[in-house]
Order: C-alpha cells, then sequence, then structure tokens
C-alpha cells in the first residue's frame, strides 16, 4: 500500500466565530475598510483580500459551540496610524496600543467585540 504524501500549498481561509455576525460584520467592514465578498446572514461573512487571502466569520449554530480564535495577522501600510485611526473609532488595542518593533516586522495586538484577538502587521522587508 502507497501512502500518500503530504504537502500544503496555502491557506483557503482564515475564520473567527462570532455569537452577533451582524455585529461581528459591521465591526471588520470598519476595521478592514471593505465590504465581505460572501455574506450569508446569520451564518458567514468572508472578505477577501487582493492577493486572494480570505478571512471569514462564521455563526455557530448554537452558543455552546462558540470559542474565541486569535492569530490572524492583517497587513497594513503603516501600523501606528492604523493603529491611531481605529482607536479613534473604538477598536481596543492592547497596551494602549502600543506598537512593538521586532527585528522582522511591526505589530499591535487588537480584540474585536466578540473577544476574538487580532493583530495589525506590517513586515521590514
Amino acid at each position: 500500500m502507497q501512502t500518500a504524501t503530504l504537502s500544503v500549498h496555502g491557506i483557503d481561509a482564515t475564520y473567527y466565530m462570532a455569537k452577533d455576525l451582524a455585529k461581528a460584520t459591521a465591526f471588520y467592514n470598519d476595521l478592514l475598510g471593505m465590504e465581505p465578498s460572501v455574506h450569508f446572514p446569520g451564518s458567514v461573512s468572508e472578505y477577501t483580500f487582493p492577493g486572494g487571502e480570505t478571512f471569514g466569520l462564521y455563526q455557530p449554530t448554537t452558543v455552546d459551540s462558540f470559542y474565541t480564535s486569535g492569530g490572524v495577522m492583517f497587513a497594513v501600510d503603516d501600523v501606528a496610524a492604523f493603529v491611531k485611526a481605529a482607536a479613534g473609532r473604538g477598536v481596543t488595542f492592547d497596551a494602549g496600543g502600543e506598537v512593538s518593533d521586532t527585528p522582522v516586522c511591526h505589530m499591535a495586538f487588537g480584540t474585536d467585540p466578540e473577544g476574538n484577538h487580532f493583530i495589525v502587521h506590517k513586515r521590514k522587508n
């Protein structure tokens, strides 16, 4: 019997759960500066970026199956300017919106109204 070789060639989508899809969709419409490319009220909202990457929101059928997520990094041109503008619209960032400066990037950590964590991010190279 031959074993299949595993080979992942990309990420089709990253999804976060939302108890209130309408509220979460409104939050991400404002944060991302775009409307969903796919939207099924009470079920799913997806945002597809020019490079084909997709970020989605999913409303589970029962609250018992909800859990928070984290780890998505949204690419922005200027992290500090983005944080300032988003914070002015009520978006919550950790450490008062402090921008971390690492050897490879600038980033700031935020939280959506559902308790999901996200990062706004800019690579240095």
